[in-house]
């Protein structure tokens, strides 16, 4: 994640003698964004986030605006914990303790949670669920694939906020007392299915969706080897059909932890090669990047690569 940008809001300007009407030709001008009512922030920068970013920045714009502290969960904690979600056009999620079944008003959504037992911690100045809590209750609350793609992130160390990894134990011991029986189930579903093992967001949204389809599981970061020795890891492996699949994701592109000193265009030459060697020793291999995903296009791409299934489309 980026560096978030500086919050500018209205009460400060005002005092400063920027009227509202020069803060909304401003916006009109592109030079701010208005985030929401009172907080704005500067144009360029905006523009230049990632959307997650930018959702992160739509948190810390509500915490500007709230009058009481407020507990921020689902996916505005996971924002702040830095873990991976689906979808960008999430509300900012908040927590109520009173039972009123919740309100949703100018871009929040509040959940009641009973205040016995909660327990919540405070990060980046922002008071937000655990997280456990927090991905358990996105394994609750949204579809499995999208629930898995936290799960399988806090399965794994967290390098660089030095966390450490979270074990299904854990997960499952934040259950008993906080859910309903249909919740549990589907959170337990999702715990059961995720794997450590998944390299990226887009990995495990990827396994996910494979396996809602009917296919059978893949092996996860399968080596491949060839006469010069070793080619690489695949993302997925179909042992009984020799069949790679590899999930195309930006990351390895442009984040320099990919990059490792090359250029896009050195990162591309090599990622043909490594795919001409795995193929070379008898595998199949087919491609997939989010731009699949979004069009619904996985479980064509992979039917035609000959991966089997586990039932019958049919079935589904």
């Amino acid at each position: 994640m980026s560096d978030l940008p500086k919050l500018i809001l209205t009460r400060e300007h005002i005092q400063q003698g920027l009227t509202p009407k020069e803060l909304a030709s401003r916006c009109r001008s592109g030079a701010l964004v208005r985030v929401r009512q009172g907080v704005y922030v500067d144009g360029g920068v905006w523009r230049a986030l990632n959307p997650w970013d930018q959702y992160r920045v739509r948190v810390s714009a509500a915490a500007e605006t709230f009058v009481a502290p407020t507990i921020f969960a689902r996916h505005s904690a996971a924002s702040v914990w830095r873990i991976p979600t689906i979808g960008r056009r999430h509300p900012v999620h908040a927590l109520t303790l009173q039972n009123d079944g919740g309100r949703s008003r100018a871009g929040v959504v509040r959940h009641y949670a009973p205040p016995a037992g909660l327990k919540w911690v405070q990060r980046d100045g922002l008071l937000v669920t655990g997280r456990v809590r927090t991905v358990l209750d996105l394994a609750a609350f949204s579809p499995f694939a999208e629930a898995v793609v936290p799960l399988d992130h806090v399965l794994k160390p967290d390098v660089p906020q030095r966390l450490p990894a979270l074990t299904k134990e854990q997960l499952l011991a934040g259950i008993d007392g906080n859910y309903t029986a249909a919740a549990a189930r589907r959170i337990r579903t999702a715990v059961e299915f995720a794997n450590p093992l998944s390299g990226s967001a887009g990995e495990s949204y990827s396994r996910a969706l494979t396996w809602i389809a009917g296919f059978e599981a893949p092996e996860l970061q399968h080596e491949v080897r060839d006469g010069s020795g070793l080619v690489g890891y695949t993302d997925y492996y179909w042992e009984r059909v020799r069949v790679a699949g590899e999930f195309d994701g930006v990351e390895k592109y442009v984040k320099p932890e990919y990059l490792k000193g090359r250029n896009t265009s050195q990162v591309v030459v090599d990622e043909k090669d490594r795919e001409n060697r795995i193929r070379a020793v008898g595998n199949g291999v087919v491609r997939w990047d989010w731009a699949d995903l979004m069009a619904g296009q996985l479980e064509r791409k992979l039917a035609a690569a000959g991966v089997p299934r586990r039932r019958a489309r049919s079935a589904r």
